[in-house]
């Protein structure tokens, strides 16, 4: 079973193949992601990502609410950063 955490966009970027391409920050953990299913985010924008594209844009008050339970659920800590154990398939 996967985990999505959302992650924010920190940069973006078009490689020379067209490929739109971010860095995203994952709970202080960052990745790279392709942006070519939603050329339209935006640094500072919240992404769901499954196997290196983002699929899902998520709203900045949902993304609050999904971290606060998993926070409650232990996935995460009070800190933000993605508890040890749960760092699997990030």
């Amino acid at each position: 079973m996967c985990l999505a955490i959302p992650g924010r966009i920190t940069d973006r970027w078009v490689e020379p193949d067209g490929a739109i391409v971010a860095e995203i920050d994952f709970a202080g953990e960052a990745r790279t992601a392709k942006l070519n299913f939603l050329p339209d985010l935006q640094v500072g924008d919240y992404v769901i990502v499954h196997a290196g594209f983002a699929l899902t844009r998520v709203p900045a008050d949902q993304v609050t609410q999904v971290m606060s339970a998993m926070q409650d659920a232990g996935v995460v800590g009070a800190d933000g950063a993605i508890a040890h154990d749960a760092r699997i398939g990030l």
